[in-house]
C-alpha cells in the first residue's frame, strides 16, 4: 500500500482484516479541542481532536488515513482516575467533508461524557487504511464503523496490548 513503507510489518487480525504494524509507534499529544461538531452528531462516533501544528512536519510525512493505538486521559471529570484505552485515529483532509486542513481526529473505543481542555497522549502503533471519499454519509459511518472493529482487534494482537503500558501514557496519576 503506498504510503505506509514507515509500517514495516503487514498482518492480519484473527477476522482477516489486513493491518500494518510499525517497529516504533508515533507519540503525539494535546490539548483537546471542539472540532468540526461531526463525530458525535452526525457520524456516532465522537473525537477527541488535538492540534495540529506541532506535528506539521510529521503530517506531512505519513499519510492520510486511519490509524490506531492506546489514549490516556489524566485524573479529570471524564476519567476521575485517569484511564488508559483503545483508540482508532483519522489522520487528514476528511475528503467526504473536504477539509482545507488536515486533522488529527482520535475516537476512543469507550463510552465517556465529553472532556474538552484536558491533554490527551497517544501512542500509535499501526495504520488500518488510507482515507478516501465516500459516495455516501452512510458509507462513511460503515467504514468508520469497521475501522473500530478493526482496531480493536488489532489492539488485542501481543505486540499492540503491550504498548498499553507504554511510559508516554503515564501521568503521574494513571
Amino acid at each position: 500500500m503506498p504510503g505506509v513503507e514507515q509500517f514495516t510489518e503487514r498482518k492480519e487480525t484473527s477476522s482477516g482484516f489486513e493491518i500494518y504494524l510499525r517497529d516504533q509507534p508515533i507519540l503525539l499529544k494535546g490539548v483537546v479541542t471542539k472540532g468540526f461538531g461531526r463525530g458525535g452528531k452526525m457520524l456516532g462516533c465522537p473525537t477527541a481532536n488535538i492540534p495540529v501544528d506541532p506535528y506539521l512536519e510529521l503530517l506531512s510525512e505519513i499519510p492520510g488515513g486511519i490509524y490506531f493505538g492506546w489514549a490516556a486521559l489524566p485524573d479529570c471529570d471524564a476519567a476521575p482516575k485517569g484511564d488508559i484505552c483503545k483508540m482508532v485515529m483519522s489522520i487528514g483532509w476528511n475528503p467526504y467533508f473536504e477539509n482545507k486542513r488536515k486533522s488529527i481526529e482520535p475516537h476512543l473505543i469507550k463510552t465517556l461524557p465529553d472532556f474538552y481542555d484536558v491533554e490527551l497522549r497517544l501512542v500509535v502503533g499501526g495504520f488500518i487504511r488510507l482515507e478516501q471519499n465516500f459516495e455516501s454519509l452512510q458509507l462513511l459511518v460503515d467504514a468508520i464503523q469497521n475501522d473500530i472493529k478493526v482496531a480493536s482487534e488489532a489492539l488485542r494482537l501481543d505486540e499492540m496490548s503491550s504498548l498499553q503500558a507504554h511510559d508516554y501514557l503515564k501521568f503521574s496519576n494513571v
